[in-house]
């Protein structure tokens, strides 16, 4: 079966370029280094899915040509991972249905106060509001239409957050540690997106070095780094990386 992943969003929470910044990141003509907030889509077959509704959904969705989702997986409940939630309206009105939303507990229940207007809507404002059906999930798989999704636990700092697998693809945004149950999960990989915020290291996020470690043990024929901060040059980073690894960017279309 054909997997087409299209990267929306590569950067960190602030986005590239960040405001009042004039660094040579921010500053820099080249168009892999303008990276809006972290989401992914993937085309499965018959089977649209986002990952994340990031602050810049609309300019992606429209930029990436992106005309229907299926479903929402969220990984967790950060700002710059769900914000642009409201724009799912659109595709309320294109399925003529509302969005199956997939999330933890946790991350659920943000989206419940975040968003509290879609859930308890206004009497005098009964369409201004997505359309959504919120699904818990836990750390076992589950399926959208009939793919098989297999949620991976990860460590985002101090906070439990999840990964996913699609076939033989993987996407590991905003994570700091891998923990021992989701190795097995990571095996036998073609493509794997993995989390890695700068050069230096970081609480939360893992680092160039880090992440890089990470893909040589995960072994997937081709890694592609995302949710990057303002001191990766893309120019200057990518080709110093291993064989079979690569900085993503915004509009990097994958296909399996």
């Amino acid at each position: 079966m054909t997997t087409e992943v299209i990267v929306l969003g590569s950067g960190t929470s602030h986005g590239i370029p960040m405001i009042g910044c004039r660094c040579a990141v921010c500053t820099s003509p080249d168009p892999r280094d303008k990276r809006t907030r972290a989401s992914i889509f993937v085309r499965r077959g018959e089977t649209n899915i986002l990952i994340d509704t990031s602050p810049e959904l609309r300019l992606q969705c429209v930029a990436n040509d992106v005309s229907r989702v299926d479903a929402v997986l969220f990984t967790h409940h950060h700002a710059d991972h769900v914000v642009g939630l409201d724009d799912l309206r659109r595709f309320n009105w294109i399925n003529k249905k509302p969005m199956p939303c997939f999330g933890s507990t946790r991350t659920l229940d943000a989206l419940r106060t975040m968003f509290s207007y879609a859930f308890n809507p206004a009497p005098d404002s009964p369409h201004s509001r997505p359309q959504l059906e919120l699904r818990e999930i836990t750390n076992e798989p589950f399926q959208v239409g009939d793919e098989h999704i297999v949620p991976i636990p990860l460590m985002h700092g101090p906070l439990p957050v999840l990964g996913f697998r699609i076939g033989d693809f993987a996407y590991c945004t905003d994570c700091s540690e891998i923990p021992d149950e989701s190795w097995p999960i990571l095996e036998g990989l073609d493509v794997l997106i993995l989390d890695a915020l700068r050069i230096d290291p970081h609480p939360t996020h893992f680092s160039i070095q880090q992440a890089t470690e990470v893909a040589m043990r995960v072994g997937a024929k081709r890694t592609f780094f995302t949710h990057m901060a303002h001191q990766i040059k893309h120019a200057d980073v990518d080709p110093a990386l291993p064989d079979g690894m690569h900085l993503s960017h915004d509009g990097l279309r994958i296909e399996l």
